[in-house]
């Protein structure tokens, strides 16, 4: 069974569903419930934040999904940045809040625990307040660009010998 989930960032609300696997089909069955919900159905346009998992890769993933939703955007996040996706913060808190400690016993009962979190984090949720501003990202990249890939080695070395 696979848990897939959309993140409304305005409203804080999670679309989500239980699929028997992930892929091309059930990623596109989160699109249509998703879409033909309010705002998302008369929007003028939606824009889908998505990492660059298989079922939604490349551009056949965005002329399939404009193709049925003329309305919506796809945006691929950068490799290794899934941080910025505001649905990997809401998959981190499922991870901790619902799915460990593994004691299911059967696929029913993780399904009911993940619907009935969904339910209680709709009613209570508020979009998340971010804390890393556009300056913290500029020096952060002012830090990474002093450093040479050598001296990103040499780090390394010197961890791993520590």
């Amino acid at each position: 069974m696979a848990y897939l989930a959309a993140y409304d960032v305005h409203r804080a609300q999670v679309f989500g569903r239980c699929e028997a696997k992930t892929g091309i089909v059930p990623f596109m069955n989160l699109i249509t419930q998703v879409m033909a919900t309010e705002p998302c159905a008369s929007a003028k346009r939606v824009f889908w934040i998505v990492d660059n998992g298989s079922s939604h890769r490349g551009k056949k993933a965005i002329d399939r999904l404009t193709t049925t939703f003329p309305n919506a955007v796809m945006v691929h996040s950068p490799v290794h940045a899934s941080w910025t996706n505001q649905i990997e913060i809401f998959f981190s808190i499922v991870q901790r809040k619902v799915v460990a400690p593994n004691d299911f016993t059967d696929l029913t009962q993780v399904r009911d625990r993940l619907r009935a979190f969904e339910d209680r984090y709709n009613a209570t949720a508020q979009p998340f307040q971010w804390k890393f501003t556009t300056s913290d990202l500029d020096d952060l990249l002012a830090r990474l660009a002093r450093h040479t890939p050598a001296d990103r080695q040499e780090e390394s070395s010197v961890a791993l010998a520590a």
